[in-house]
């Protein structure tokens, strides 16, 4: 699953899930660009892998063509996208802000919609191209606190078959990966019961998951070995979906 000489672009890549996914993007030798809203945090990551670092607002516009720019700039072509920026801004719907709900959807679901329009005109050209995009499995299952949250994954699940279905006959392979419990920064500030309840779903001892987990599907995705599959939604979630 080498990905020597492919450009790939990883949103959402200063921690977590994303820099799990840089990791092992840089072990198979992709040229890396990296972009997070945190500029210190990405230019870190990105100076360790020796990878391009970008601090950048991918839910406007402006921000996620000048992603794609850059890495067209720096190393001539773009392969792979991986659109993994995400937030959360949870709350019981009658207690949720409007601007909660809006922030989630422009960051978790405008982000990758916008990410993807850049890359894939690039993608076209080169008749070749794998869209990989973060959902979750609370997309298919809702959660209680996260209406916001689940809407906008089960958004890029939506989004993923669309895309598949418009560049397949270009080349361009577009997948989701639905991650369930993984162990992150953004897991742990969750509420004690909550984090119980999730795990009690969990077939397979009650474990969570990696980020390495979520990065070992991505690196399959965005490789050769996975050409004849698009606008598949795979989990990795220790069997959540199905408990």
């Amino acid at each position: 699953m080498n990905l020597a000489g492919k450009t790939a672009i990883i949103t959402g890549a200063a921690r977590g899930i994303g820099a799990a996914i840089a990791e092992r993007f840089a072990r198979e030798k992709a040229n890396l660009v990296l972009a997070d809203i945190d500029e210190g945090a990405v230019e870190s990551i990105a100076k360790r892998l020796g990878a391009v670092g970008i601090a950048s607002d991918i839910s406007s516009e402006e921000g996620a063509q000048e992603v794609v720019d850059r890495a067209i700039e720096r190393f001539g072509s773009l392969e792979i996208l991986v659109n993994n920026a995400g937030i959360t801004r949870d709350a019981l719907v009658l207690r949720m802000k409007a601007e909660s709900f809006d922030d989630v959807l422009r960051v978790n679901l405008r982000g990758p919609f916008l990410m993807s329009r850049a890359a894939a005109k690039h993608m076209i050209k080169a008749r070749y191209g794998k869209i990989i995009n973060m959902s979750s499995v609370v997309g298919s299952m809702g959660n209680a606190g996260q209406a916001n949250y689940a809407a906008s994954k089960a958004g890029l699940v939506g989004l993923t078959m669309s895309l598949a279905k418009e560049l397949g006959g270009r080349g361009v392979r577009v997948n989701a990966i639905a991650p369930g419990f993984i162990a992150t920064e953004m897991t742990e500030r969750l509420p004690k019961e909550a984090i119980e309840t999730f795990l009690n779903k969990v077939l397979l001892g009650g474990l969570p998951g990696r980020p390495e987990d979520v990065a070992e599907l991505a690196l399959f995705l965005a490789s050769a070995n996975s050409d004849y599959i698009t606008g598949a939604v795979i989990p990795v979630d220790g069997g959540m979906l199905i408990a």
